[in-house]
């Protein structure tokens, strides 16, 4: 391998020219290569001897592993390899042999386990990640179904609740009808205490109200006006009892200004 053709395998292979020019210049210095390319339309069947230089080679350049599994197996098939190294020749030009490296199929084959072993991690990571979910989804299930039976037994006491408020309620109609009857039966039979029968003279008016006959005028003028207020129609009252006793009321009125 003259520098030319290093030269061009390692641009080949992906690296920088600048880079290409100095590994190229240290390999003369260090004596892997034997002589320099003088006539860039030289020609050959192979390049290097072997796989196993080829890998040498391309390590000692700073190419990555698996960029140089995959250069040196195109280099076989392209025929500038001529044969399969078997990692056990060693010299002192890399051009003659290189030092002891696997196969390319071991290193094909590391680099298939290597990818295996990631893709178990991987899986075992995500079947981790999924047991997580389910194990979120069961607590989300048993929060759900907790807040489910908290809301029916609020749904009971509401139920409940509101039944009561109900008999209650009925219970109070019925306590307000018994009192609006009662209040009636207080109003007639105060009313129907009154006498309508008796003379409008000025002695009977007490007669008429159900009080003493020695109550006074202002203890009288009270009585009416309850009696007015509990009869007059706007308040259920009887407008013609209502009327008898505002007559009355009028003329004793007139009879205390008379005096």
């Amino acid at each position: 391998m003259n520098t030319d053709q290093a030269f061009d395998l390692l641009k080949d292979a992906g690296v920088a020219e600048s880079i290409s020019i100095q590994t190229v210049r240290r390999w003369m210095r260090e004596g892997k290569i034997k002589y320099e390319g003088g006539n860039k339309n030289r020609k050959t069947g192979y390049i290097i001897d072997d796989t196993d230089q080829a890998f040498e080679l391309l390590k000692d350049a700073g190419i990555t592993e698996s960029i140089s599994i995959q250069t040196v197996s195109r280099w076989l098939r392209e025929g500038k390899i001529k044969y399969e190294g078997n990692g056990n020749r060693k010299t002192g030009y890399i051009i003659d042999d290189t030092a002891s490296m696997l196969s390319i199929n071991d290193r094909i084959d590391q680099n298939k386990d290597e990818i295996i072993h990631r893709l178990k991690l991987k899986i075992q990571a995500q079947d981790k990640h999924i047991e997580g979910i389910e194990e979120l989804h069961e607590t989300s299930k048993k929060i759900l179904i907790q807040q489910r039976d908290m809301f029916k037994k609020e749904v009971v006491l509401l139920k409940n609740e509101k039944s009561k408020l109900q008999n209650e309620t009925k219970d109070l109609l019925k306590e307000n009808i018994e009192l609006r009857n009662e209040l009636i039966k207080v109003k007639e039979n105060k009313s129907d205490n009154y006498n309508f029968n008796s003379n409008n003279q000025s002695n009977d008016y007490s007669e008429k109200l159900g009080l003493a006959k020695m109550a006074s005028n202002k203890e009288l003028l009270a009585e009416y006006k309850g009696l007015l207020k509990i009869t007059h129609p706007d308040h259920d009252g009887n407008s013609k009892v209502f009327h008898y006793i505002k007559t009355d009321y009028d003329n004793f009125r007139k009879f205390i200004k008379g005096k």
